[in-house]
Order: C-alpha cells, then structure tokens, then sequence
C-alpha cells in the first residue's frame, strides 16, 4: 500500500476557538475527527495523525551555513498553514481522495493529499 500526508490547513490567524466558529462547532468538530480516526484505525488506513499549533509557534532553522540561522514563525508567510495532518495507507490514490474527503467534511478544513516517496520513485531518480 502506498502512503499518503493528508494535510489540513487552516487561516493562520485563530480565534478563542481555534478555526471554528464557536466552542459548541470546535468540539463537534473534534468528536466528529476522532471518529475518523477511529475509522482509518478500524480499517487498518491509519499511520498517524495529530494536530499542530498555531503557525506563529514555529521556528525556522537553516543549517547549511557554518551556523545555524534560527528564525521566529514559519518558513513562509502565508494567510493558511498546515493546522494538523493524517499520514494513511492506502491502496491508491482514489481511495486516499475518498478518505480525505470525509476527513475534511469531519474536521471542517480543506485537505491536501500528496504522497510519500516510494522506493521505486527514488530509484527511478537515481536512473537505476
């Protein structure tokens, strides 16, 4: 099965209530992804997951020069940031879009799905 990140993004700017609009929409939300989670354990998709804090939290480091450079925030300056991610494996992409799918409909963002290298991909870019 390949392997996929289905990557969650939100507006980098939350409220009290982190991307949601109340705190009654917030744990609906949170209950509806867990039983998600549930689901990708239950069907034997899920790898991982977990939720990230704000994009403002973030530190920026850029080790190749003699000294590391460490920057506060995030590596680019974007109105949305990764909020929370799925890694999941999945047979092929159709299902992987599927999944995602009713993740974004459980944790109420948009979801982007990007495999992970394979194998065979790093061979091919090696020319063997």
């Amino acid at each position: 099965m390949a392997r996929y990140m289905l990557s969650v993004f939100g507006p980098t700017e939350r409220t009290d209530f982190g991307d949601y609009d109340s705190k009654e929409a917030m744990l609906q939300a949170f209950a509806d992804t867990g039983a998600f989670n549930e689901k990708l354990e239950r069907e034997g998709y899920f790898v991982f997951a977990d939720g990230l804090s704000a994009a403002t939290n973030a530190t920026t480091v850029d080790g190749r020069g003699a000294q590391p450079v460490f920057t506060d925030g995030p590596y680019l300056e974007t109105k949305e940031h990764v909020g929370g991610f799925w890694v999941i494996e999945a047979p092929d992409l159709d299902v992987a879009l599927a999944l995602a799918a009713e993740g974004s409909k459980a944790c109420r963002g948009r979801v982007e799905v990007r495999p992970f290298h394979t194998e065979q991909d790093i061979q091919e870019m090696l020319g063997s």
